[in-house]
Formats: structure tokens, C-alpha cells, sequence
């Protein structure tokens, strides 16, 4: 069995077996008795198990609930709350407020001195309690901007710490830096599978250096424009260390049709040249959690402006194309990059795991419902009905690929990118795919230059395409919101994500066989009997839709008078800038603290 004994199986078993007596008898049965632990290494092991919290397969329909302009999301989000709201308040908003995992990281790093092993030990077990402090700071700094920092565990007579008002962002991002500083120098290159390692470290300091310094760049709000290159200097400099000493290479098998998806339906991304840090599972042992649902018909699916984001074969704009706008489904995959059908259900597509799926195992077509884009995922989508390979799915927490993306955006929002710069980064991930080269001054589209209407730098036009890279390449990831944030781009989560275009009622081929596979009815008709519906040349029943606008009785709504877009959600509210790039305090704890002032016009 592929991955059973890795490190952090082990942890699993060890942590939950009640049979091991003697692993129970060692600790007070409702907390960790400092005097009797940390004395060795394998305690220092053990509690640093407990704060391993990755990302997994649940991540492939994050950028529908934490919604972006890359999926349509009927379900509850956040975000999606606040901008349909008419006045979000500390009241409301009152997730994410807590530091119980701080508690944890603080009382292992105030201890783990106590423990017998080498000194260079100690300094790589303080090095991964480090990270960790740091990858929570920066979640909280994320969401809330200005927070007290704390570096030691706090008591109940510890007044003037609990009381204490926010500490400004800037010295809180200092101090987190320091930590990862630590950490990037102390932490050891090589661990066991599935522990955190130097690259871990690094990769989470550029992923985290970039987040910060463009958005310092973008958010003049906050007063720190001036040190924002500070940051994507950092960035730019961790990521460098990853590609020049890490030993990590873009998986490319030479297939540019499969290789891109195969990492994430992977039953075994062990030793994968391109995975930095996986979150690994085996069936019965660490299910990983897949289901079906990513395949879409469940609250997310994937946008038509994601779909219009890809390149054409040749490197070209698809907006170029005359007619783009209104192309059907099977024109909309003709000669493009290869990402896009290896995360788009396309044409031809053969659907086997058909669960939660009406229309059913076959060549794919649509299954257009109410509040659905008409597109599918298949980027970590298992075709496969085996539950044993879904339950043992490994996802790429952090892969190269982002490495990559870090380092080119950093130089160019740093104004010092070359073409060196783009052949060891960006080109890299086009040769996987065998897409055209990027090159310095590359040509503007004009819809990727609305959506930023913020960049105004002398590499405006090659920020602006490493930006689209970077959707294209880590789309359905969940990075979307994150860097829409960064950017300042809240604005485009105010339109309104649609589907496929019809250009009227009639009927559609939609598998790209030449045979009609649905028929779109006017609403004030009726959907005929079984035995009445029209069978097409393959042999086929035709699939009836009635169409009409949101709010009707229709199967599908659709954007104009029996023609336009499948429209999805039917408003997505307002974004208040620069208010709902932050999160307030929650209410209850600024009335036990009222040293926790509300910022940026949150009451």
C-alpha cells in the first residue's frame, strides 16, 4: 500500500488508538502536562502533528464558496452575505475570531527548549513551531489587517495582554516575517513524507511575501505603499532559493492533453517532481474526502469568463475571435490551451462516475438546471466509480507551478522582469502544454486590461499577463479570491457569473457529434410525454428545457427574450471599497475588549 506508512499516518494512528495504554497513561486526560512532557523528541513530534491543518480536495470548489469571478455559487458564502446586505455589522460578520490555535503554538514554542536532542534539532522543531505562527498570523492578518500580536501563552492574570488593542499591521507582518526568516533557516530540506520541510517553509514566505506586498501596492488605504516592494523583494527571493536549490521540476510526461490533469486525480503524488507539499490519503486509512460534488449540479460550477480567460493554441486572445461573445459550446474548446479542457467537461468527454449526475454515464452533455452555469469541472474530478480511489486522492497543497508564478509576478510588480525571467517561470508551465512562449511586451487585451484597471506600471502589459496565467494555471484551486483581494479587484465580484449562450429556441448539439442532443422550449409550452419526445439520427431522446427569465417556473433562465446567457445567481450585491476587504471584530468580544476598535468603516 502506497502511502500507509508515511509520517503522518502514523501521528493519525498513534493520536486516536485508545488501545495504547501507554501512550494514554502518559498525559492528564484533559490537557498536556508541561512538567511531564517535551522531553524528548518524538513529544516534540506528536504535538507539532496536532497543528498539521493543509489544503485538500475540498479546495477545488473554493472559488465558487468564496466566491469569484471563476464560478457561479448558489450556496452560503461570506463575501456573498455582506454585499447583499444592507448594513453588515460586527453583528453579523462573526466568524474567524479565534486563537485557540495560537494558544497551542505558543505553549510549544515556550517548551520545546525542555526536550533532549541536539541543539540543531531544537532549532528545526522551533523552526516548524514557527511556521506555524506565522501561517496563522498572516490568515489573521488577511482578514482583519491591524491584530494584537502575541508570542507567549496567556493566563487569566494576564490582564493588560488580554485587554491589550490591535497591534498595526506593520509590526504585526514584521514579526511574522521573523518567524518565517527563522524557520526558512533552521528548518531541515529533507523530513519524512507528509512532515513540513525547508520547502514548505519557503513556499508558504513567497506565497505569503507576495500576498503582502501587492497588497500594500494596491490598497493605498492602509498607508504602506512605501514597503511594499519590501515584501514582493521577499517573494521574489524565497521563490528564487525554491527553483535554484529545492530540486522541483513541472511534471510533464510529454502528454500536454493529460498531464496538467493528472496531478489532481492522482492516487499517489509521492515523490511527484512538481508536489512540494501534499496532503496524502489512503482509503480506510485517511480518506481524503472527495465526493462528487466538485463535478458540479451541487451549489459551484465553473463561469463562462473563466472559459473566455484562455488563451487560443496559437497564444492569441479568444476575445479576438469574431463572434466570441456568442459562440455555442462546442465552438467555445475549438484550438484552445489544453488547461481548458483538462478543467472543463468539453465536448466528447466521457462521463463514467456518474453519481449525483441526471443525465447519467455516456458521452457528456449538459445537464442545464435552474441557477447553473451549464459548464462542469473535471480538475479534481474522479472518473472513476472505485469509492477505494476517490477515499485515497492525494491534492497538491503547494506545488511548484505557484512557485513559478510568485517569482514572475514579483519581478515584474518589482519592475525588474527579463525574458530569462519568464523562459524559467511562466514558460515553463506553457511547455507543459505546448502553448506559445510568453515574451516582454506582450500585446494588451482589452477585457483582461478592464478587469485591473489599477496596474499602472512600465510592465503593466506583462503584469497583466501573468495574471491571466496564474487564474488559468491554478484556476479552481481556490487562489481566486485571495488574489483578487491582493489586487484590489473586489469590484468584479459584483457582476453576475453566466453560462452558455443560445442564440434562440430550437434544438442544440451539444457533444459535437452532428446529432441534436436538447430541445429549448418557449416557457409557455409544455415539456411533451415520454413517448412524444423526438429521437435524434444517433438514436437518441432528445432532453426538453423550457426557458424564461429568473423568478419564473422555467427549467432554465436565460439572459433575453428566448435567447442570451444561462444566468446563474440572480445579484451578487455590492462591493464597498475599501471596507469589505477586511472583516470586522465580532461584537461580542470588542464588548469584553473595547481596546478592539472597529477599522476601515465597520461598526
Amino acid at each position: 500500500m502506497k502511502k500507509i506508512i508515511t509520517l503522518l499516518s502514523i501521528a493519525f494512528i498513534v493520536l486516536f488508538s485508545a488501545c495504547n495504554d501507554e501512550y494514554m497513561d502518559r498525559f492528564p486526560k484533559t490537557s498536556i502536562g508541561e512538567e511531564n512532557f517535551f522531553k524528548t523528541e518524538e513529544d516534540l513530534k506528536i504535538f507539532l502533528y496536532n497543528l498539521y491543518s493543509f489544503d485538500g480536495v475540498w479546495n477545488y470548489s473554493n472559488d465558487g464558496y468564496n466566491t469569484s469571478d471563476n464560478m457561479a455559487n448558489t450556496g452560503v458564502s461570506e463575501i456573498k452575505n455582506i454585499m447583499l446586505s444592507d448594513n453588515p455589522s460586527s453583528a453579523t460578520v462573526t466568524g474567524g475570531w479565534s486563537w485557540s490555535r495560537l494558544r497551542n503554538i505558543n505553549l510549544f514554542l515556550e517548551n520545546f527548549g525542555g526536550a533532549n536532542v541536539s541543539e540543531d534539532l531544537l532549532a528545526h522543531y522551533e523552526g516548524v513551531g514557527r511556521f506555524f505562527r506565522a501561517r496563522f498570523y498572516m490568515g489573521m492578518v488577511q482578514r482583519y489587517s491591524d491584530i494584537p500580536w502575541y508570542d507567549q501563552v496567556l493566563g487569566t492574570s494576564d490582564e493588560d495582554l488580554l485587554y491589550k488593542a490591535r497591534d498595526p499591521r506593520d509590526l504585526v507582518v514584521q514579526k511574522l516575517f521573523e518567524d518565517y526568516d527563522f524557520a526558512g533557516k533552521n528548518v531541515k530540506s529533507s523530513q519524512p513524507v507528509g512532515a513540513v520541510d525547508k520547502w514548505t517553509v519557503l513556499a508558504y514566505k513567497a506565497r505569503h511575501a507576495l500576498y503582502e506586498g501587492t497588497f500594500r501596492k494596491y490598497h493605498p488605504e492602509l498607508e504602506l505603499q512605501s514597503t511594499a516592494n519590501t515584501y514582493l523583494e521577499m517573494a521574489r527571493d524565497a521563490a528564487k532559493e525554491i527553483m535554484d536549490n529545492g530540486g522541483f521540476s513541472i511534471y510533464n510526461t510529454g502528454n500536454p492533453n493529460s498531464d496538467y490533469l493528472k496531478l489532481f486525480t492522482s492516487t499517489n503524488l509521492v515523490g511527484n517532481s512538481e508536489v512540494i507539499f501534499a496532503s496524502l490519503a489512503e482509503d480506510q486509512i485517511v480518506n481524503s474526502g472527495y465526493w462528487g460534488f466538485v463535478f458540479g449540479n451541487y451549489e459551484v460550477c465553473p463561469s463562462k469568463d473563466l472559459l473566455q480567460a484562455y488563451l487560443m493554441t496559437d497564444g492569441s486572445f479568444y476575445t479576438q475571435q469574431p463572434g466570441y461573445e456568442t459562440k455555442l459550446f462546442v465552438e467555445e474548446f475549438e484550438n484552445r490551451d489544453p488547461r481548458l479542457t483538462q478543467t472543463y467537461a468539453y465536448p466528447g468527454w466521457e462521463l463514467i462516475n456518474s453519481s449525483g449526475f441526471d443525465q447519467g454515464a455516456g458521452i457528456y452533455k449538459q445537464q442545464l438546471q435552474k441557477n447553473f452555469t451549464g459548464y462542469h469541472q473535471i480538475k479534481g474530478f474522479v472518473n472513476d466509480k472505485d469509492a477505494t480511489v476517490q477515499n485515497s486522492i492525494d491534492f497538491p497543497s503547494l506545488r511548484y507551478a505557484e512557485i513559478l508564478l510568485i517569482y514572475a509576478e514579483a519581478k515584474a510588480e518589482l519592475g525588474e522582469l527579463t525574458q530569462n525571467d519568464l523562459d524559467i517561470s511562466i514558460n515553463k508551465l506553457r511547455d507543459r502544454v505546448q502553448m506559445p512562449h510568453m515574451t516582454l511586451n506582450p500585446a494588451v487585451e482589452s477585457v483582461q486590461e478592464s478587469r485591473y484597471p489599477n496596474v499602472a506600471s512600465p510592465l503593466k502589459n506583462e503584469i497583466l499577463e501573468i495574471r491571466r496565467e496564474r487564474r488559468i494555471e491554478l484556476a479552481l484551486e481556490g487562489y481566486r479570491y485571495d488574489d483578487l483581494m491582493r489586487w484590489a479587484a473586489g469590484k468584479l465580484l459584483e457582476k453576475e457569473p453566466v453560462g452558455l449562450y443560445f442564440p434562440g429556441l430550437g434544438k442544440y448539439d451539444l457533444n459535437g457529434d452532428g446529432a441534436e442532443d436538447i430541445v429549448l422550449l418557449d416557457i409557455s409550452e409544455s415539456i411533451p410525454a415520454a413517448n412524444d419526445k423526438e429521437i435524434n439520427s444517433k438514436g437518441e431522446t432528445l432532453i426538453y428545457y423550457r426557458v424564461g427569465q429568473q423568478d419564473s417556473d422555467a427549467s432554465v433562465y436565460i439572459s433575453g427574450d428566448n435567447k442570451g446567457y444561462i444566468l446563474s445567481v440572480k445579484e451578487r450585491g455590492t462591493f464597498l471599497e475599501p471596507k469589505y476587504y477586511y472583516r470586522p471584530i465580532p461584537q461580542t468580544h470588542v464588548t469584553v475588549n473595547p481596546n478592539l476598535t472597529q477599522i476601515f468603516g465597520w461598526e
